[in-house]
């Protein structure tokens, strides 16, 4: 097995089979993605033969809701790294399903009426079907890349901080990640790594930067220029921008769909259901 993770979700789970004096309880070792059963005694929690977590671990996690936990010699260590390139601190925040990831503080994803995964989902439809050559501008988790592999002929993804990489070795749900050879990683800050990039070379666009307070640059007319130039004729572009019923989405939005424009993107039109809008070279 590979590395145990777990939540808040999966800890109180055991405390309660403790309570009712159970000796065997099914979790999760890997948020959701697979089911193994443990066995329960007066020391803890045995999740393999060798690996035993104590109660008190466990109480540990289950009063952490924000919070992933590595298991590791029966000892639970938060998944939080803090970047001295970017002075931010990264970290996998749980949910029912796929966990999202806190930069300093701030949910990478949509989390409200949604889970990650879903949010991904919605992304990958309004340029469906997502085909060719794909750039993902901003790898997170590397969700949207690991989606827009399933139908694309290759997906190169750009990551600013090494930091984020660390969080997603250890995140379960992005491993396919590392794993895929669809896959390219790039490590860099988006606004010179396009730069650098060959024209006319991408079919697929998803650009879903960090917010606009984070990575102004990124929703900058000079940056959207070098998006238009390195994508094919007819290519289409996914660009999120956050809530569009928000004051600050509604303002954000009108200024990316005015630079859009002026960049020569055409037929640019809200996506509501991804929070973006889309475009077309």
């Amino acid at each position: 097995m590979k590395n145990i993770i777990l939540s808040y979700f999966q800890a109180n789970a055991l405390l309660v089979a403790r309570d009712k004096g159970l000796a065997e309880a099914k979790i999760s070792p890997d948020l959701g993605l697979s089911i193994i059963s443990v066995r329960l005694d007066a020391m803890g929690v045995h999740l393999t033969q060798h690996v035993v977590l104590g109660w008190e671990e466990v109480k540990s996690i289950a009063g952490s809701p924000s919070s992933c936990y590595a298991i590791e010699n029966g000892m639970a260590q938060a998944i939080q790294f803090y970047s001295t390139k970017t002075e931010r601190l990264y970290s996998l925040y749980p949910t029912s399903g796929a966990p999202s990831m806190l930069v300093s503080g701030i949910p990478m994803h949509r989390i409200k009426d949604t889970d990650p995964h879903q949010d991904t989902l919605e992304k990958i439809r309004s340029i469906r079907p997502v085909v060719g050559q794909v750039l993902d501008t901003a790898t997170g988790l590397g969700y949207t890349a690991i989606q827009a592999a399933r139908t694309a002929e290759h997906v190169t993804t750009v990551e600013l901080d090494p930091a984020a990489l660390q969080v997603c070795r250890l995140n379960p749900w992005s491993q396919e990640l590392f794993d895929n050879p669809k896959i390219t990683q790039l490590i860099g800050d988006s606004y010179d790594v396009v730069a650098g990039m060959e024209s006319r070379r991408f079919t697929r666009v998803i650009h879903d930067p960090p917010t606009f307070s984070l990575a102004g640059d990124l929703y900058s007319g000079q940056f959207y220029r070098e998006l238009y130039r390195v994508m094919r004729n007819q290519a289409q572009l996914f660009h999120y921008v956050g809530d569009p019923e928000s004051k600050s989405g509604r303002s954000i939005t009108a200024g990316v769909i005015s630079r859009l424009e002026k960049a020569g993107f055409r037929l640019v039109k809200h996506a509501p259901k991804a929070f973006g809008v889309v475009a077309v070279k």
